[in-house]
């Protein structure tokens, strides 16, 4: 790749990084996203956690050999650091894989200790930059965690497919009567426990449970919650799971059955990542449907984020 081409890179992530890095230490925010794709020949992703940047390629043909490619990200990343002021060691990129036999999805190439703690509005959660596809902190539900957090006091809460727990972190600061943590895989339940614990969050409770959503969802009593975070993966099919969850499919089962277990007057806050995701609202036992996508969008994610939220309200009386 030619000169000109790191040029146009760093002009515009110069350009892009004084412009939100400015906007977050106005909001006291030390983890957000610098750049996604803004250039074609640039496919990564860019995100700061406090002195740490994570830098992640979206698969292409990109027609580099193995040597070419690793002097192209050297160079990506140097910019980075010049532009930032972030140590290069203290990057980490992750990589798709290149080569039959590599184990796990991507390569890890600059690791600085597995684990961090990052803070998000007082609140503190652990980041791994390098040893898993995500980092266990999604930046874009930032405003939705504070949603939540607000309307928590005194509530029952429910979080589904749950990742590492964040809502129920913001839950729990909300001053929640009492929380279950839901998610499939048991690294992730062990994280949200963990994450809890750093928060000095402890109350019996407050419970974790490892269990498929889909299945589990009809083992609870209707109107045991008042509150429900959902935010499922587009589409799964785990070994763990019974079948197979595809969103577009499925969101309108799993949506009521979610508004079957809410107390009447209790609100779910449902997401996804679906680009092409269409709510089909006539089949939804409520008419109570506000789409708050724009509301719930971050500064540096404005124009960028392909994600649906909607909050969805049980009537008082009736279905």
């Amino acid at each position: 790749m030619n000169g000109e081409k790191f040029i146009m890179f760093r002009n515009r992530l110069t350009k892009v990084f004084r412009h939100l890095s400015k906007q977050a230490r106005k909001q006291g925010i030390t983890c957000y996203r610098i750049y996604d794709h803004d250039l074609p020949e640039f496919p990564v992703c860019i995100e700061i956690y406090e002195q740490h940047i994570y830098v992640a390629e979206y698969k292409r043909n990109h027609n580099m050999d193995e040597a070419a490619h690793y002097r192209w990200m050297e160079q990506t990343t140097s910019i980075i650091s010049e532009v930032t002021g972030i140590p290069l060691e203290n990057i980490c990129t992750k990589l798709r894989q290149r080569k039959a036999g590599r184990q796990g999805q991507y390569q890890k190439t600059a690791a600085s200790g597995n684990e961090l703690t990052v803070q998000e509005n007082g609140l503190k959660f652990i980041v791994n930059l390098t040893d898993y596809l995500d980092t266990g902190l999604f930046l874009d539900h930032r405003i939705t965690r504070k949603m939540v957090m607000e309307q928590s006091e005194g509530k029952k809460v429910l979080n589904l497919f749950a990742y590492t727990g964040s809502f129920s972190v913001y839950a729990a600061a909300g001053k929640a009567a009492a929380i279950t943590t839901v998610d499939l895989s048991n690294t992730y339940t062990s994280w949200a426990e963990r994450n809890m614990q750093l928060n000095g969050f402890s109350d019996p409770a407050y419970t974790f449970v490892q269990a498929d959503v889909l299945q589990y969802l009809k083992t609870i009593a209707p109107g045991m919650y008042d509150l429900i975070i959902m935010d499922p993966p587009t589409f799964s099919n785990s070994k763990k799971m019974d079948g197979i969850l595809d969103i577009q499919r499925d969101h309108v089962s799993l949506i009521n059955d979610c508004l079957r277990i809410l107390a009447p007057g209790g609100s779910l806050y449902f997401s996804t990542n679906a680009r092409k995701f269409v709510l089909e609202s006539e089949k939804v036992h409520s008419r109570n449907i506000s789409n708050i996508t724009r509301a719930t969008t971050p500064f540096d994610f404005e124009g960028k984020l392909f994600r649906w939220c909607y909050k969805i309200t049980k009537p008082q009386t009736g279905g």
